[in-house]
């Protein structure tokens, strides 16, 4: 293990050009001492990352490293089969002191796998684990904003080309015509076949009202299932955050509305075609990157109660049909004091008037990249 740990350590890192994530690691903070006349870490944060498959955690990690001096640092990555963890946890605390390691990665992290004594760890992996001593940062995959970064030109195209790729990072390197293999590859790699057959069906069903019991029995007429399996294989998408789940505004017993991490998803998984949900879906990712709290009604796409707003997701809207949809919701403006109306639109711009709330028509990349 010894002369693994080795090889870890010698190896330079390298990544492609890094764009800015809307989160970020803390820098440590560092003294100089006079005896040994070298910069010491004084104060340094740990932080386990969380997110699922190909959302960035790898390159945040690197590009974090890349910025620290190359002996202070030791960068595992987890999955990597010569490991034993047995003989890891017998040698890398020793390894680290020998070494005067200050910052450790645990890449892909195995709870197995032991913490030892460094002044920063780093730990990624996709489902958040219960880590008092490890601050916690969810990395989602690219937003709109963040998705721009990787754009060579911002214009008209860049919502469309953001509608083909999705929000994985990598998409931009991978051609039209081995997108859809490669999602699925990643996604057979990351999940077991139970969850994968989940998301498949989930993939059909986004922006809809569904249930794990719902999924069970369509999945049951065409696999051998066991319905306990299925709730937690569910309950692991969720936790996981390969699925995303609404509740009905004040209706907990309701059944929830179904949301992929990415877009991109539909066309990997389905081919069945429905615009208006995808556009949904999108909208609905930029709701839970900017940590909204939110809610569905009947009706009505997303309820924000503490911004006493609806967002209508209409991507081919114009006044007349945004004023035919808000006389069929009007009991619910005026009990709730809705203050304003947005209707997220492809490219359609504009108002109408209303006694109680503004009403406005925004297309989706003013609204996205709106404070």
């Amino acid at each position: 293990m010894e002369i693994l740990l080795e090889e870890f350590y010698k190896t330079d890192l390298h990544i492609d050009k890094f764009n800015d994530r809307k989160v970020y690691l803390e820098e440590p903070l560092y003294k100089y001492d006079t005896l040994s006349k070298k910069n010491e870490i004084i104060s340094a944060k740990s932080y386990q990352i969380n997110g699922i498959s190909q959302s960035g955690k790898t390159k945040l990690v690197k590009n974090y490293l890349l910025n620290l001096k190359k002996n202070s640092y030791l960068y595992i990555d987890c999955n990597d089969v010569r490991i034993d963890i047995d003989e890891l946890n017998t040698n890398l605390s020793q390894y680290c002191s020998l070494n005067k390691i200050d910052t450790l990665v645990l890449d892909n992290y195995k709870p197995k796998i032991n913490f030892v004594n460094v002044s920063q760890l780093l730990i990624t992996c996709e489902e958040q684990l219960e880590l008092g001593e490890l601050e916690s940062i969810q990395l989602f995959p690219l937003d709109y904003e963040e998705f721009l970064a990787y754009e060579h030109k911002y214009d008209s195209s860049a919502l469309n080309h953001f509608f083909q790729l999705g929000g994985f990072p990598s998409m931009h390197k991978i051609h039209s015509d081995g997108r859809n293999l490669y999602i699925q590859k990643t996604l057979k790699y990351s999940l077991n076949d139970m969850e994968f057959d989940i998301l498949k069906f989930c993939a059909k069903m986004m922006s809809q009202k569904i249930s794990a019991y719902t999924i069970y029995e369509r999945l049951k007429s065409i696999r051998k299932i066991s319905k306990d399996k299925l709730y937690k294989s569910f309950e692991n998408l969720v936790s996981k955050n390969y699925i995303h789940t609404l509740e009905k505004f004040e209706h907990e017993k309701a059944t929830k509305k179904i949301y992929l991490c990415d877009i991109s998803l539909k066309s990997a998984l389905s081919v069945d075609k429905h615009f208006g949900r995808l556009f949904e879906n999108m909208v609905f990712l930029e709701l839970l990157k900017s940590k909204t709290e939110c809610y569905y009604d009947d009706e009505i796409d997303f309820y924000l109660p503490n911004n006493d707003e609806i967002i209508l997701c209409m991507p081919f809207a114009d006044e007349r049909s945004l004023f035919k949809k808000i006389e069929h919701i009007e009991a619910f403006i005026f009990t709730r004091n809705i203050s304003k109306i947005t209707a997220i639109t492809m490219n359609r711009e504009g108002a109408i008037s209303h006694p109680l709330s503004k009403v406005v028509m925004l297309p989706f990349d003013i609204w996205a990249l709106g404070d």
